[in-house]
């Protein structure tokens, strides 16, 4: 390969110079350059190594397609593993080195593999290391796979952010098709976003030299750039669109230049336009993957865009029409250029003094490179992902856009219209959104697909050593699913996506089982398109910003008092206060709040509004009791489950008015419940008529429980009659506090007469100040979430996700009523009916009891039954805890068939040793509940 500089600069800086190292050996480049460009330049012809036989490659191709130009990149000391050369820029001082190989490209000790090809072929783990053991091998194996060379150390600040965003029109694919589509669209007034993944617009405008009305690449893209931006566009360069979501959701990666990471756009677009383009297809033929073989575009590209020949004599080796415009191309620049009409010709092609030698019906000849291209593949990717189907197209010999989501268009060469005027035209009415119309009468083509009767090695996957044999192979024993094929021959994996060996696989399994190409089909489409950095994904979510716990409005009055702060549910809460032992600690609480009162903060509890006209409808379908017929005041227990019947999470709802409730979830669920919620709002609701508003942070919700609690709220002067009479359990009142809206709710998750009161966060703190002045005169404490977990498994109150799992319905928790009477549809409502529902020995809550004496169970200790002699599992210990008010142990459990077995006696087994227990009713203390409504 003799791969040198013209003198058109394309879009490269020749005033300026850039050194840079290529495993030990020095080169210079030029800003503008990738690290492809820049070896292509200085006549580099081993960029790498394959990944099985570890085989010489040479670059491929100008851009993400290229599946060979993989490198180890070190710049200012930091390393970056497995980086793309061909849309990796060059930068001054790069240290580059090929992956897979040592101790470099050139001469890799580990080509010596290829000499056992025959012994490696696909699958050939499962065949040739299983005598004696197959772990044995195992080690070497693993050591010679995967990659790249993972370096512990990032660049400070190397951070990914998020950009949220939306548009009218999004154009994916910045070519000729591209500028087009958004010119029109933006022209129109709409809000439209061009997004193309190299530095610079223009696409293959830059490999022609020449739009097709004549005007120079880089002005036409320029003019149609400023027209775009002056009708209120944008245009994203160096941004990938990587995958297409649900709604119109696209994922973007946009690099940024220096040590920077990615940024991750999520666009939702109005209408998407894919003009995506095609990547050239490789030709089977003996000895295809010698370095110095090239696709036809790729070399046209590196010409145009960086200014790079890639030889002075060049073989041109293709079956279409679109190959004579590249061609012209690339005599212009200086190569004596030879064609070979491949459906004619039955090549062989060898490597011999930096040159390719190309033997054809007994006719030698050497060229610097030998330029391939077997047709056009459409870039249907993001086509797919979106849900679209292909067709395949017997005039183009490829797969292109069938049937799909109609606020999605393809354009272009994407969409198989390969001719440039008739592109743009499509491009244009895209655009304007009218109707588009595929037009390929200027395009021809011979297919030429793989020959299984021809000898030598014919390569179809080039990063994956992936033979024709390997795919015979695959035949053979019956691998012949598309899916199977795939995985069988690790064909089209990796980087390359079957970017370029998708079509030529998926035409040599049809040839082999003698059916056509679409008969055979095509693999699943799936997300990312092209490699894309972890660190996107990531973005800033590490250390604490991993899963950022919340925190409770009053959180610096609680250290105040002395809280131990603890994580529960994703908020940060007082465990227990004081100096003491956590375990003492929260007896000690929970005594108090038994005897006298506790005060603890519920503001983490989740507060859901629903709201609007169809608000009551809307809940009695999503809730397993019936809200529409609770009044105005009145509170209701509820229980949310999945569609499978299962308990999501339990709660109570405030109705503040006809068309306005207040759903209180558990702490830790209220984003999964609001998530739940605003999905169901959608599907098959009018959004319009029902409304969901999270406003758990809005508010400071301080609870006051026990024997004396409507003594110390009393002491407030709200205005709200406490009478029992007047204000029973399970209702609430509004009040004024402070001169601000107070709302007061009896609900109780201790099984004490209890007031849980709201203020806005402003007046939190004086509330807590308040009720702690009034308390003090009764011996009320502050109690934490310990004290709290105490109380409610005296109560045989239960916690959803600790006391259920992911098999427990409702009745098995002894609420069975709306399964049996409620009439209107709800969520899980069949599922709660089917055999498994209905089964008698489903896990059902228990109480617990151990002998006098005991310790409190283990939490997770099964409960066991003996058979014939023989111990089985029957259930497991959920909550468990010493109580202060019984002077014993209390334990919660999921046992089979645990209510019609109340007073039998099993055992607990935990470690290797058991301990007597005795199935009882879950409430342990104050079973009649007159603590309750004192």
């Amino acid at each position: 390969m003799t791969g040198h500089r013209i003198s058109d600069p394309g879009v490269t800086d020749r005033s300026r110079t850039l050194t840079f190292t290529f495993d030990g050996q020095q080169y210079t480049g030029h800003p503008g350059d990738t690290i492809a460009s820049a070896l292509l330049a200085n006549g580099v012809r081993i960029i790498g190594r394959s990944f099985k036989y570890h085989r010489p490659r040479g670059l491929w191709s100008a851009w993400s397609d290229d599946p060979n130009g993989i490198f180890d990149v070190t710049l200012n000391g930091v390393s970056f593993p497995n980086c793309q050369g061909t849309t990796t820029p060059l930068e001054n001082g790069m240290v580059v080195r090929a992956v897979n190989a040592w101790p470099s490209a050139r001469f890799d000790i580990k080509s010596g593999v290829g000499m056992f090809h025959r012994f490696l072929g696909a699958g050939f783990y499962y065949k040739t290391f299983m005598w004696p053991d197959w772990h044995l091998f195992e080690p070497a194996i693993r050591r010679m796979a995967g990659l790249g060379h993972l370096e512990g150390e990032t660049p400070e600040g190397f951070v990914a952010d998020r950009a949220d965003d939306q548009c009218d029109v999004l154009v994916i694919g910045g070519g000729a098709a591209g500028l087009c589509a958004a010119n029109a669209a933006a022209a129109r007034g709409e809000d439209t976003v061009l997004v193309e993944d190299h530095p610079q617009t223009g696409g293959s405008l830059w490999a022609l030299g020449t739009s097709p009305d004549g005007v120079p690449a880089a002005d036409w893209t320029a003019t149609h750039e400023k027209a775009i931006r002056s009708a209120g566009g944008r245009v994203l360069t160096r941004t990938t669109a990587f995958g297409i979501y649900d709604h119109n959701l696209v994922g973007l990666s946009q690099q940024r230049s220096g040590q920077r990471a990615p940024r991750m756009w999520r666009m939702r677009a109005g209408r998407i336009i894919l003009a995506t383009g095609a990547m050239d297809r490789p030709l089977t033929f003996p000895g295809n993957d010698v370095p110095g073989i090239m696709s036809l575009g790729g070399a046209a590209d590196f010409l145009g865009r960086y200014g790079v020949l890639a030889g002075r004599s060049v073989s041109v080796l293709s079956n279409h029409s679109a190959a004579d415009a590249e061609c012209d191309r690339l005599s212009r620049a200086g190569a004596t250029v030879q064609r070979i009409d491949a459906a004619q010709a039955e090549i062989t092609a060898t490597g011999k003094r930096g040159q390719v030698s190309i033997l054809d019906g007994g006719k030698q000849q050497l060229s610097d490179v030998l330029l391939v291209s077997g047709g056009l593949t459409p870039v249907v990717h993001l086509w797919r992902q979106a849900g679209g189907k292909l067709e395949w197209h017997n005039g183009l010999s490829a797969f292109v856009p069938a049937n799909g989501p109609t606020r999605i268009a393809v354009v272009g060469a994407a969409d198989g219209v390969f001719d440039m005027t008739q592109s743009l035209e499509q491009a244009e009415a895209a655009g304007r959104n009218t109707p588009t119309y595929r037009k390929t009468g200027r395009f021809s083509i011979t297919p030429v697909w793989p020959d299984p009767g021809r000898k030598g090695r014919q390569w179809i996957d080039f990063q994956h050593d992936v033979t024709l044999k390997d795919i015979e192979v695959a035949a053979r024993e019956n691998f012949s699913s598309v899916e199977h094929l795939k995985r069988y021959t690790t064909l089209g994996m990796a980087m390359d996506q079957g970017k370029t060996s998708n079509v030529t696989g998926l035409a040599a399994m049809a040839t082999l089982r003698g059916l056509s190409i679409p008969e055979i089909g095509t693999t699943t489409f799936r997300p990312p398109f092209v490699p894309v950095s972890l660190s996107l994904y990531k973005g800033a979510q590490t250390g604490q910003l991993f899963h950022p716990v919340k925190r409770l409005p009053l959180e610096n009055r609680h250290r105040d008092h002395g809280a131990a702060l603890g994580e529960y549910g994703g908020w940060l809460r007082p465990a227990w206060y004081g100096d003491l032992p956590g375990a003492e600690a929260a007896q000690k609480e929970a005594e108090t709040a038994r005897t006298t009162a506790g005060i603890f903060d519920a503001s983490s509890l989740g507060r859901v509004s629903v709201m609007g006209p169809d608000a009551a409808g809307f809940l009695d379908f999503i809730c397993y009791n019936t809200l529409s017929s609770l009044k105005p005041s009145a509170i209701r227990y509820v229980f949310l489950l999945t569609e499978q019947g299962i308990v999501f999470d339990d709660g109570v709802v405030l109705r503040i008015s006809d068309e306005h409730f207040v759903l209180s979830c558990s702490s830790g669920h209220t984003d999964a419940v609001v998530g739940m919620l605003e999905a169901w709002r959608q599907d098959g609701n009018d959004p319009d008529r029902v409304f969901i508003h999270d406003t758990t942070q809005t508010a400071a919700t301080l609870t006051v429980t026990g024997p004396e609690a409507r003594r110390i709220v009393g002491a407030l002067n709200t205005g709200v009659n406490l009478a029992a009479d007047a204000f029973p359990h399970m209702t609430w009142r509004p009040g004024l506090f402070d001169g601000r809206p107070l709302r007061i709710a009896r609900v109780s998750f201790t099984g004490d007469l209890s007031f849980e009161l709201s203020v806005d966060c402003s007046v939190g703190d004086i509330l807590l100040h308040e009720l702690l002045s009034a308390g003090d005169t009764q011996g009320a404490r502050l109690i934490g979430v310990e004290a709290l977990s105490v109380l409610r498994m005296e109560k045989g109150y239960i916690m959803t996700g600790k006391d259920t799992d992911g098999e427990t319905m409702p009745h098995d928790l002894a609420f069975s009523e709306p399964r049996t009477r409620k009439k209107a549809a709800f969520v899980g409502d069949r599922s709660l009916r089917s055999a498994l529902a209905e089964s008698p020995d489903r896990k059902q809550l228990t109480g617990l009891q151990v002998p006098e004496g005991a310790l409190p169970l283990p939490v997770g200790a099964h409960i066991v039954e003996y058979r014939e002699g023989r111990r089985f599992s029957v259930g497991y210990v959920t909550s468990s805890t010493f109580s202060p008010a019984l002077g014993r142990p209390v334990a919660l459990g999921l046992v089979e068939a645990a209510a019609s077995r109340t007073g039998q006696m099993l055992a607990a087994w935990h470690m290797g040793e058991e301990v007597p227990v005795m199935l009882a009713p879950p409430t342990a203390f104050d079973p009649e509940g007159s603590r309750l409504d004192a």
